[in-house]
């Protein structure tokens, strides 16, 4: 078996886990000749725990990445309500901070720590870019107090997946150095699982490089190195000393926060005003979707008839009129709703039969005619061709509601 990662870096005197936060390796001694701020175009800033480096970037208030600004220019309500937190509607975008961590491995635990952290906010008409990064585990605390000291004027944290993974991790660090978490009390923006609400029918991937390509047009040039690839070459840095195959890793993380504030500034528009933007067919039945869920019904009935005006595949199409018509009638709407049943039937979806059986059942009072819809949603059923579960699931529903049809028929 191929030694871990944790192996290693044992090897070389770093050590993991809660038992010694503090370990102390030698850097090699071809470091001298090979200094970070020189290779890396970064700085060195004195923190209440030491030196922190920190390579930094800034992009102007109209720098577009691929198709997309990174200027945050719509507003948080949607947002807001989709990630269920009022807070967020009165956030200014200065007091946003959008953060990326790339760490010596994905197991998390106290054995896993972010050996660099790329953190970005807005700031008078630049977007402000910092990646602090260590040149061994014994410069954690510095590192940790110097983003401390730049999310000092933030009050939210936008991420990628950054709930389940960079926050939790980064609270354990902070915790292990006795050191309070800077962003306890802020709001948190995680656009991952807002992509996949978005885009899961559409694109094979919710990656944020897939977005980037499929959403921003703005694919990643030659310099890209692949996530997996980055722990490994922080331990070859560590081995080596020599930090010029780690510009790959800084504009990894680089084009992954600038990306999250393209994103963020997208999907924002988005939930404000979904009515505007040119979007494929799945991406409107999806924002239909979420503003039915957020209980936004008159945002969703329009998405959902947006949505059957356009091109989609027939189970998305079958799903919209279902989804479009159950949502008028809750609305009152039962004119729209028949209208719709009527043309999913005539196209041969069984849902939209059994509606119009029991509208016919119990509105407008005709037994013979629901029994007509009841039994041609029973010949579809047992059509040659749908799945067998499919049809044992339809017929227990239409065989019971024949038989009670027929009861009732044979009352009069």
């Amino acid at each position: 078996m191929s030694p871990s990662l944790a192996d290693k870096l044992k090897s070389l005197g770093v050590k993991v886990g809660a038992a010694d936060i503090r370990p102390q390796i030698e850097i090699p001694r071809q470091a001298a000749s090979l200094p970070l701020d020189e290779i890396l175009d970064g700085r060195w800033i004195q923190t209440r725990r030491g030196q922190a480096f920190v390579v930094e970037k800034i992009y102007p208030a109209a720098y577009q990445h691929g198709d997309l600004p990174i200027w945050l220019t719509a507003p948080l309500r949607g947002i807001s309500a989709w990630a269920n937190d009022p807070r967020l509607d009165g956030v200014a975008p200065q007091q946003l901070a959008f953060l990326d961590t790339e760490t010596s491995g994905l197991s998390g635990g106290t054995g896993t720590y972010a050996f660099m952290v790329g953190v970005a906010r807005y700031h008078e008409a630049h977007f402000h870019l910092a990646m602090f990064f260590m040149r061994a585990p014994e410069e954690e605390p510095a590192l940790l107090e110097a983003l401390a000291d730049f999310l000092a004027p933030c009050t939210a944290l936008v991420t990628f997946n950054g709930k389940s993974f960079d926050a939790p991790l980064l609270r354990t660090r902070y915790s292990l150095h006795s050191i309070p978490c800077p962003f306890d009390d802020f709001a948190h923006i995680d656009l991952l699982p807002l992509a996949r609400r978005l885009w899961r029918d559409r694109l094979p991937s919710r990656a944020l490089k897939a977005l980037e390509v499929d959403i921003m047009n703005a694919p990643r040039g030659q310099e890209e190195v692949p996530g997996y690839e980055i722990p490994w070459l922080y331990f070859d840095y560590l081995r080596s000393g020599d930090p010029t195959p780690l510009k790959g890793v800084f504009y990894h993380n680089a084009l992954d926060v600038v990306s999250m504030a393209a994103l963020l500034n997208y999907t924002a528009g988005l939930l404000d005003n979904p009515h505007e933007a040119e979007l494929h067919g799945l991406d409107v039945l999806a924002l239909a979707r979420l503003f039915e869920d957020l209980r936004k019904w008159e945002d969703a009935a329009r998405l959902y008839e947006r949505a059957l005006e356009s091109v989609l595949p027939e189970a998305s199409f079958g799903e919209a009129t279902r989804r479009y018509a159950a949502l008028q009638r809750r609305r009152g709407d039962l004119e729209t709703s028949v209208k719709l049943w009527e043309r999913a039937a005539g196209e041969g979806h069984i849902y939209a039969h059994v509606e119009l059986a029991k509208h016919a059942e119990h509105r407008q009072k005709d037994i013979l005619l629901a029994l007509r819809w009841t039994g041609t949603a029973i010949e579809l059923a047992n059509a040659p061709g749908l799945p067998a579960y499919i049809r044992a699931h339809w017929l227990v529903e239409l065989q019971h509601r024949k038989a009670r049809l027929e009861g009732k028929s044979n009352e009069k």
